[in-house]
């Protein structure tokens, strides 16, 4: 399938999202015109004025799109486009039936769930977009959509007792069951996981059925939990996206923290990195018609503590006005951590140079710091 080159227009869906807006910031640097979907005339000016100062409003244009998966949502938005980032992720909060809907929440030490979003969105989006670059994509030469660790593991891998890697040739397929069998019974994360394993599933369903009738190839990029510094529109650390928030409460914050607590947390990776390989997918002919995990240098698995450490030893004090906890630094010669991803294809295709657990945690520090957060 033909790459998509620099000066093509991307289309990036839910564009003032936290990893979409650094997409799109990177698109832009490398030469792409960009037509960003937002849901409110507000969040699209917001990302206006902020590609503005940069120098790049003219390359820049969004387009309201308020219900992603309404029939035809994108019909229109995917014309003289000749790439596809689909980023969207449509979220309520209303109680339900995980059938229906289902709790946004990662699963650190305890859950943290902070919204609850329904299966059906999830999965419709993406086949609503899918759908509408079928019809009137002509352009369109690839279509990339960011998935999620969660649709390969059912598990944080710090949660596994015995050795295993896992890599793109795994698929969730425990989460899907067990809501299926529960019901409204199953757990939050499970929910969440299912989720994400059957939205991916949709993707690919719907491209291994129709890609004899498109000229356009598919690529997923499967982060675990993403981190770094944002640039997307918040105002404080509760409005931050539920992934950034919770390294917020878990490393800045000075709330104390249990020993349990800071043994545990997701895989991980820097939000620019995630953000550098979906643009990598448009122009690397080896990526069309792969799903490609983006992890940190340390296979992306690590705990709180190991954060916890990495913070009190930067020289010089990223916030100096802030003092952060000690922890309990024996976690790291107690901790076992039997399972690690694969990045052996992020490796072969893209070659990024992962940002370390160091610079993550220096960049994110000093941007909350110039925000008095």
């Amino acid at each position: 399938m033909p790459t998509v080159p620099r000066g093509g227009k991307v289309l990036v869906s839910g564009a003032n999202g936290y990893i979409a807006m650094w997409t799109v910031k990177i698109l832009l640097q490398q030469g792409y015109r960009v037509r960003g979907t937002v849901r409110s005339a507000e969040k699209g000016k917001f990302m206006s004025d902020y590609f503005a100062k940069l120098g790049y409003g003219e390359a820049f244009e969004f387009v309201i799109v308020q219900d992603i998966i309404k029939d035809g949502a994108f019909d229109e938005v995917v014309k003289d486009v000749d790439a596809i980032e689909h980023m969207a992720s449509p979220v309520h909060f209303n109680p339900g039936d995980p059938q229906g809907e289902w709790y946004l929440c990662f699963y650190f030490s305890y859950l943290i769930s902070l919204g609850i979003e329904t299966l059906k969105p999830a999965i419709q989006g993406t086949v609503s977009m899918l759908k509408s670059a079928m019809k009137n994509g002509t352009k369109v030469k690839r279509i990339v959509i960011t998935s999620s660790t969660a649709a390969i593991a059912s598990l944080n891998l710090d949660l596994f007792t015995e050795p295993r890697i896992f890599s793109e040739r795994d698929w969730n397929e425990a989460s899907p069951k067990e809501v299926e069998e529960l019901g409204s019974k199953a757990s939050a994360v499970t929910v969440y996981r299912a989720s994400k394993s059957l939205a991916e599933r949709a993707a690919w369903d719907f491209y291994n059925e129709h890609k004899a009738q498109v000229q356009w190839d598919l690529t997923v990029i499967n982060p675990p939990g993403v981190f770094g510094p944002p640039i997307h529109d918040v105002t404080s650390p509760k409005s931050l996206n539920l992934s950034l928030q919770v390294w917020y409460d878990m490393v800045a914050s000075g709330s104390p923290k249990t020993k349990e607590a800071l043994s545990q947390s997701p895989a991980w990776v820097d939000v620019r990195d995630t953000a550098l390989a979906h643009v990598l997918a448009l122009n690397n002919e080896a990526a069309g018609a792969e799903r490609i995990l983006t992890v940190s240098d340390f296979e992306g698995v690590c705990y709180w503590q190991k954060w916890i450490d990495t913070v009190n030893n930067l020289k010089p004090n990223p916030h100096p006005s802030h003092k952060f906890i000690f922890g309990y630094p024996e976690i790291a010669q107690e901790k076992v951590v039997l399972a690690t991803l694969d990045k052996s294809k992020e490796e072969r295709i893209f070659g990024i140079k992962f940002k370390t657990m160091e610079e993550t945690a220096k960049d994110t520090l000093e941007d909350f710091a110039r925000r008095g957060w």
